[in-house]
């Protein structure tokens, strides 16, 4: 990780206020009694525990617009608040960031997890495991006792997972496998499930408001409407772009229009397996599978002028809950989102007054 500049990038109040209340609207969903019946029969079954406490870093990825900010994609476990560097991303003032950051990600973690584990999947070798490093200093810094493993390091028994002898109270899951589905997450899945270890963030929030196929859903005919009032539906259908499962929409059709489209796995996150339907050849086309692709409308990414260089840009608001934890900016250059080009990297942000 790197920083692309120390100078923050300025957004308006209006983009910013937008973003906040979009996060809020969604989040809010997640204890819509009639958003969640609707949604019930979809939920995998580790998404059907409802923990009480919010998720940790929702991660709320926006293009900027001439009309207003558009959703790129809601991440359930945001990274990319580290720099390896220079510390963690400086953080603009303003009313809705009281405290300092460090402060407000300890206030994620609850009192009562005394022992917290930091998992993903081979830690160590993974991009992000410097910032995990960071997490972990910061939460023994609080007095907890904080362990970096792979999930193959937890030992399950009879009342849940051990490390080195010494239960786990909580594991705070920066592995990609939102449901718990693979071979090497089952006894975190089976302990999750049994209610012997807190997990955070959880299956419930991916579910309910970071799968795409939830963008999807926004777009059909009278699901919102039968949820929300005008105002709160008509903010979500103006941040969301139109969204539809490729498999529902005539694929001769889709092809005709692709330009207009990009298309997403919709269990993928982060960027992966993004195709602009501009850049894309018919064979290629042909090959998605459609019941797991999503078709968006395209919203190309804003630009921001660093140095004598034009970068391509988005915006990342880090929430807990309602609460904004973190904002952060990404420039880049290239096709998808990624630092490799000279000078990419992360932004700090600053809201205009």
């Amino acid at each position: 990780m790197t920083l692309a500049t120390q100078t923050p990038i300025s957004i308006s109040q209006h983009d910013f206020q937008t973003m906040l209340s979009f996060a809020r609207a969604a989040y809010q969903l997640k204890s819509n009694a009639t958003y969640l019946s609707l949604l019930a029969e979809k939920l995998p079954e580790t998404a059907k525990v409802a923990p009480n406490n919010p998720s940790i870093l929702m991660g709320y990825d926006f293009h900027l617009t001439d009309k207003s900010p558009k959703l790129i994609e809601i991440n359930n476990n945001a990274g990319g608040l580290w720099e390896k560097d220079d510390g963690w991303i400086p953080q603009g003032s303003h009313a809705e960031l009281a405290d300092d950051l460090p402060t407000r990600l300890l206030r994620m973690f609850a009192p009562k997890w005394k022992h917290i584990a930091i998992v993903d999947e081979d830690i160590q070798s993974q991009y992000m495991f410097p910032e995990m490093k960071a997490y972990a200093s910061l939460l023994k810094e609080n007095g907890r006792k904080v362990s970096l493993v792979s999930p193959e390091d937890l030992v399950q028994q009879s009342d849940g997972l051990y490390i080195l002898g010494t239960k786990v109270d909580m594991i705070y899951n920066r592995d990609t496998d939102f449901y718990l589905e693979s071979a090497a997450m089952q006894h975190i899945r089976q302990t999750y499930m049994a209610g012997q270890v807190d997990l955070n963030p959880y299956p419930r929030s991916y579910a309910l408001i970071g799968d795409k196929n939830r963008m999807v859903d926004w777009w059909r005919d009278g699901l919102l409407e039968s949820c929300v009032n005008d105002k709160i539906l008509n903010l979500i259908r103006d941040v969301v772009p139109e969204t539809h499962v490729l498999a529902e929409y005539d694929k001769d059709q889709a092809w005709k229009i692709r330009k207009q489209w990009v298309f997403k796995p919709a269990a993928r996150h982060g960027g992966k397996g993004v195709l602009l339907g501009k850049a894309m050849s018919r064979k290629r086309f042909d090959a998605l599978e459609t019941s797991s692709t999503v078709m968006q409308k395209l919203v190309p990414p804003s630009l921001v002028q660093i140095g004598d260089v034009s970068y391509k840009f988005d915006i990342r608001l880090y929430m807990h809950g309602e609460d904004l934890i973190a904002m952060a900016g990404r420039a880049w250059r290239g096709q998808i989102t990624n630092f490799r080009e000279e000078g990419s990297g992360w932004t700090p942000i600053v809201v205009d007054t």
